[in-house]
């Protein structure tokens, strides 16, 4: 399948592309759910013009593939990418997690859950511990959780920040 949201995550892309149909399956009722969500959110006039989420499972596996390759050495562009961005994907990844637990739990020895633990494995590469949490002032969880129950993600910093 090609999708728009593929572009510059190749690795998505690729694990898409071999998915087993009953993962296919729970992909499309996560999606089906998002989807009352985010048109719960908007005017009633505007609710079926909504035909697929914004935050579907395949976006939110494609922006944190295209976050960790912008964290990587060598990553070159142009495009704006501002701090509020981080923490968003950063947020993004928390639900990744929590999709991969819960509803696409079968998912999780397949190549969706391979391609997690890569990027992940890739983030920790590209950042380093931040103990002092000095992207705090920018970079806050949105979900009020102790310290200790966030994920890796979030007390770590980029080595080269791409917001420079």
């Amino acid at each position: 399948m090609a999708y728009e949201m593929f572009r510059s995550a190749p690795e998505t892309n690729a694990a898409w592309a071999a998915l087993p149909a009953a993962v296919r399956d729970g992909v499309a009722r996560c999606d089906a759910e998002r989807l009352e969500v985010e048109r719960s959110r908007v005017a009633p006039e505007l609710r079926e013009r909504i035909t697929s989420p914004v935050y579907s499972v395949a976006e939110r596996f494609a922006s944190w593939e295209r976050v960790v390759r912008r964290l990587e050495p060598g990553w070159v562009s142009d495009d704006f990418y501002p701090i509020s961005a981080y923490e968003n994907d950063l947020d993004s990844r928390d639900s990744l997690g929590q999709l991969m637990k819960g509803q696409l739990a079968e998912a999780q020895e397949g190549a969706l859950g391979r391609l997690l633990s890569q990027l992940d494995e890739r983030f920790v590469a590209a950042t380093v511990p931040d103990p002092e949490h000095a992207l705090r002032a920018w970079v806050r969880p949105t979900r009020t959780r102790p310290e200790a129950e966030l994920g890796l993600w979030w007390k770590r910093r980029p080595v080269r920040y791409p917001w420079d």
